[in-house]
């Protein structure tokens, strides 16, 4: 499905909100897992829960029960004055469950998710940071906003842009058209900030995905905690949104299994902690996450390099995406044969659809809009298993990595939507 930008996609009308079930293929199938080199059935593939679970309706709900018009309330949460969201890059909801001690603090508040039903939030698709940050802030699907993955190729040009870094430089507003929640609650009246650090600030992407009211830079996580119940006890109605970045940063350095990472989640755990003791009355803190993580085996079973396997490679103009989720851009006329092949190398391990099956499972959302579609790979393959295909010479940095996300599993698409309230 796709459409022109003739209507902003956060007020069109929408069913009423339906109970959150677990996420589920588009159609029922057998879900016994295929014989050894028979490829995946697509409708295994788990869809965000777009519309009524995802990381693209937090904000808008908020935004609704502050009073901001044109939001609509997708998700079932109680309103408050008051709303803080603390992100946490790359604190999957299983990561939470599987780590008790080090995580105490977030271990109590499970419960809470999804305002008491103990559901997780689904990111969108690709679960990655920067489709992510810009469902949070514009409360769109990728689809919409238009960031579908770490890296995509700009149509235009016919370069691969690195949608995190901002490489090579392309006009941030032309790319993402749409204004953020942030600016629509500003414009209402809410005291809205962002309360992150100070390098942030004049990134495209926060330009385009978190801009709107003020930006407060602190370098050190305790003074973002302290500042934020600053900034919501500062006014009636308010709105705060601060991140921490450095566990997803261990995690992808040293892995899941390390004391670098359990490290990292205490210390958000006590973060987390100290924001939530310190709620003025009538608030609501959201503690959640951009995506989950895991850990790539080395060796080349687990770490298949198209740089290497001139079967993967051939037919291929350009490779996008990361290597959980990939973009497979095909020199022309030959997009069929990439797919096929692509589907029978990676078989089991990786759910292999060509850009048009990708779009009609809603892998990136109801709708895909036309600027948009160009930019999704002719091949969309996200890995099943603990996987990756990696580029040994294009991406040497990316393919030495150890925790890694991008791909539909739980343990990457799940996050948590805990909640504290005073």
């Amino acid at each position: 499905m796709t459409r022109g930008n003739t209507q902003d996609p956060r007020t069109a009308p929408q069913a009423p909100h339906a109970p959150l079930a677990p996420a589920a293929p588009a159609a029922p199938v057998d879900p016994v897992d295929p014989e050894p080199g028979e490829p995946l059935d697509l409708r295994t593939a788990p869809v965000p829960r777009y519309g009524t679970g995802s990381l693209a309706d937090l904000l808008p709900t908020l935004a609704a029960g502050l009073g901001v018009p044109g939001m609509r309330a997708a998700l079932p949460l109680v309103p408050a004055d008051r709303v803080c969201v603390f992100l946490i890059d790359g604190l999957g909801w299983e990561a939470i469950k599987a780590h008790p001690d080090e995580a105490p603090f977030l271990t109590s508040l499970l419960g809470s998710s999804m305002n008491g039903t103990g559901e997780p939030l689904t990111s969108g698709f690709p679960s990655t940071t920067a489709t992510s940050l810009a469902s949070v802030g514009t409360g769109l699907v990728p689809g919409a906003h238009g960031l579908p993955g770490y890296t995509a190729l700009n149509p235009e040009t016919g370069a691969l842009m690195n949608q995190l870094r901002w490489q090579p430089w392309t006009d941030p507003h032309a790319w993402q058209p749409y204004p953020t929640v942030f600016q629509a609650a500003d414009a209402a009246g809410i005291a809205t900030c962002q309360v992150t650090a100070p390098h942030f600030e004049h990134t495209p992407l926060t330009k385009i995905a978190l801009s709107g009211g003020s930006f407060l830079g602190r370098l050190a996580a305790e003074d973002r905690m302290d500042l934020a119940a600053e900034r919501l006890a500062a006014s009636d109605r308010a709105l705060v949104y601060t991140y921490y970045a450095e566990l997803d940063g261990n995690g992808h350095r040293y892995g899941m299994d390390s004391d670098a990472w359990r490290g990292q989640l205490g210390h958000v755990d006590r973060l987390a902690q100290r924001l939530a003791e310190q709620l003025p009355p009538r608030s609501a803190l959201y503690v959640t996450a951009d995506h989950g993580m895991v850990d790539v085996p080395g060796g080349h079973e687990a770490r298949i390099d198209v740089d290497e396997d001139w079967e993967l490679s051939a037919g291929v103009a350009k490779l996008g995406g990361e290597g959980r989720m990939r973009h497979v851009y095909a020199v022309p006329g030959a997009g069929g044969d990439v797919h096929a092949v692509w589907r029978e190398v990676l078989a089991e391990q990786a759910w292999v659809a060509t850009r048009e099956q990708a779009i009609d499972l809603g892998w990136f959302g109801p709708e895909v809009e036309d600027r948009v579609r160009g930019r999704i790979g002719d091949v969309v393959a996200a890995m099943r298993a603990d996987v990756a295909v990696v580029a040994t010479r294009r991406e040497p940095k990316e393919s030495a990595l150890i925790g890694m996300h991008g791909s539909a599993t739980p343990a990457e698409q799940f996050v948590p939507l805990l909640e504290v309230r005073s």
